[in-house]
Parts: structure tokens; C-alpha cells; sequence
């Protein structure tokens, strides 16, 4: 047994001491840089405690990507993947071209946010965009914006650079779907169950896990939401479209202040962890099933 346990261990050590590097060093090097001073170009490091977590709670730039944040978490979280669970149900149903419509609909899935980002640029340019030319080209000139400039459409636009690709959800959820028992919806049938009454009172009751698990990946992907934004407005105009990460990235950037730069990031975590954890209690992702 003593030399099962060595050859365990043996086998263990490199994981463990990868994840150690990677992982768990830097965040404990993150959050206690947040309880200093540490900036690149001092030579000295001093320990300040809270202050950095006192001027967080202070800062009106700071409250403003926290809300924006939070919203479009929400947002991610509850419609859009309510979006690909949506299109999911449809697909299970293999209407014709199916097979086509699911790969077209992945394809934006897999290109780069980058590139997602110029293409909404230019589809939202005031002199030539694609939007503002629909608009002069029915009359109504009158309802062209600076979209991605302006205040009160900035945000709704760079919301839409993303939400309406649901491609990940949409493929896990109709995977799990395609392995529910057909015997299951055949009894169902049988009972006088209307496809509406199936896919409310069956389908999704036993896809709630994997709905939640793309839940969590949901708020993992807006909680490290930068390149789109970036490019789009760059968390203009103002601050109206800035988040938490591209608060943390200004705050280097231009204060060059990874102290305060690293308690943004611990707010970054701890918004991670409280939200996995809401999403895995509330539809019980990780309990057994018996």
C-alpha cells in the first residue's frame, strides 16, 4: 500500500507543482500586492493595508464598470443563454438544414473577438456603416446615431456585439439534449404531451445542469470581457462601457499602480466565485443525481 501511495505522489507532483506556479503563487501574489503600495517604477514596497480596497469603494469609475459589469453578466447569464438553449430545443427537433444552421450559427463562435470587434466597428460607423446606410437608404436618417459614441446607445451596441452569438450554448445544450432517451418523450407523447408541454415540463427540467454549467461559462466569459470592448469603444464614451477588466487594464496602463491594479483584480475573483456559486447552488450543477 506504502508503495502505491510513493508511486501516487510521484505521478501527482507534476500537476501539483504546475498548478502551484501557474495558479495558486500569482493569486496569492495578487491579492497581497492589493495591500501594498507596489508600483513599477518605486524601489520600495510598503504595506497599506486597506487603503487600496478604501479607494476602490470611492471611485466613481469603479462603480461605474462594477454596475456595467454586473449587468452584462445578468445579461449573459439569463438571455443569452437562454438564446442558445432556444435555438438548442429548435435544432433537437432537426428541421431541415439543421446540420447546416448549426454549423453557421457556430461559425462566429470560433472567430476571433478581435476581428468580431471590426467587423461591429465598421458595421457601426456613422458615415458608412452598414446600420446607418439601411436607415438613410428607407428614410429615416432622422434615427442614424454615432452608435458606439453616443450615450445612450453606446451600451445597447456593444452589448449586441456579443449576445447574439450563442453558438457554445447552443451546441452543449443540443449535445445533452440528442442523449435523453427517446422512450422518455415517446411516453410523454403517448400521455397527450404538447411539444410546447415537452420541452417546458421534460426537456429542460433535465437539461438544468448543463444549462447551468453554460451559465457559469457565461459569467466567466463576461467577467474577462476585453478585447471586444476595447476595440469597439475602448469603455467610452466616458466610462459608460467600461468593466471591471478594462478598469484594471487603465489602471495600469496609465498609473502604472499594480497595487491598485491587483484589487481590482481580487474584486474580479470574488465576483467570480460568488457568482459560480449562486448559479451552482440555485440549480444544484455539481449534486448527484439519483
Amino acid at each position: 500500500m506504502q508503495v502505491k501511495k510513493r508511486w501516487l505522489f510521484l505521478f501527482l507532483f507534476p500537476t501539483v507543482a504546475l498548478f502551484l506556479l501557474v495558479y495558486a503563487v500569482p493569486l496569492v501574489m495578487v491579492f497581497t500586492t492589493s495591500l501594498t503600495n507596489y508600483r513599477l517604477m518605486d524601489r520600495q514596497v510598503r504595506f497599506v493595508g486597506a487603503l487600496n480596497y478604501i479607494r476602490l469603494l470611492q471611485d466613481s469609475a469603479f462603480h461605474t464598470a462594477l454596475k456595467n459589469t454586473i449587468i452584462w453578466i445578468l445579461i449573459h447569464c439569463i438571455a443569452h443563454v437562454a438564446l442558445g438553449v432556444f435555438i438548442a430545443l429548435l435544432l433537437y427537433k432537426k428541421p431541415r438544414g439543421w446540420k447546416l444552421i448549426r454549423t453557421a450559427y457556430m461559425v462566429p463562435n470560433i472567430i476571433s473577438n478581435a476581428a468580431i470587434g471590426m467587423i461591429f466597428v465598421n458595421f457601426f460607423n456613422p458615415q458608412f456603416g452598414v446600420l446607418n446606410s439601411i436607415l438613410r437608404i428607407l428614410g429615416l436618417e432622422n434615427l442614424t446615431h454615432n452608435w458606439l459614441m453616443e450615450p445612450l446607445t453606446a451600451f445597447p451596441s456593444v452589448t449586441l456585439t456579443w449576445f447574439v452569438f450563442a453558438g457554445y450554448t447552443t451546441t452543449i445544450v443540443l449535445a445533452q439534449a440528442i442523449s435523453v432517451d427517446d422512450a422518455i418523450l415517446e411516453a410523454a407523447k403517448v400521455d397527450g404531451a404538447s411539444a410546447f408541454q415537452i420541452d417546458c415540463l421534460i426537456m429542460l427540467p433535465m437539461l438544468k445542469k448543463i444549462i447551468g454549467t453554460t451559465m457559469v461559462m457565461a459569467a466567466t466569459y463576461m467577467l474577462q470581457m476585453f478585447d471586444l470592448i476595447y476595440i469597439t469603444t475602448n469603455g467610452g464614451p466616458g466610462k459608460m462601457t467600461t468593466n471591471l477588466p478594462l478598469l484594471l487594464y487603465g489602471v495600469y496602463k496609465s498609473e502604472y499602480n499594480y497595487a491598485y491594479a491587483n484589487t481590482i483584480g481580487v474584486c474580479i475573483i470574488l465576483i467570480g466565485v460568488l457568482t459560480m456559486t449562486v448559479i451552482n447552488k440555485t440549480l444544484k450543477v455539481n449534486e448527484a443525481d439519483y
